[in-house]
């Protein structure tokens, strides 16, 4: 897929340099730039989402015991 943008005459310059520095075009520099991004983002969803589970059953008490969870743990991995 082909997607247009804008970039600034700096911007474009800089590009070009590293471009240049590193042997890679400039497409594969957006790419890769874009792909970090992306990453970034997912990171960031991701301690969003564990940030709210934190604590989600502190007040319960109908589920099982740790002690119980550990040991049956334990004996699948023997």
């Amino acid at each position: 897929m082909k997607t247009e943008f804008n970039l600034t005459d700096q911007e474009r310059s800089v590009l070009q340099e590293i471009s240049r520095r590193t042997g890679k075009t400039e497409g594969a520099l957006i790419r890769e730039a874009v792909g970090r991004l992306i990453d970034e983002f997912q990171i960031e969803s991701r301690q969003v989402l564990m940030r709210k589970a934190k604590g989600i059953w502190k007040d319960r008490s109908d589920g099982p015991a740790f002690e119980d969870l550990r040991r049956e743990w334990d004996r699948f991995q023997s």
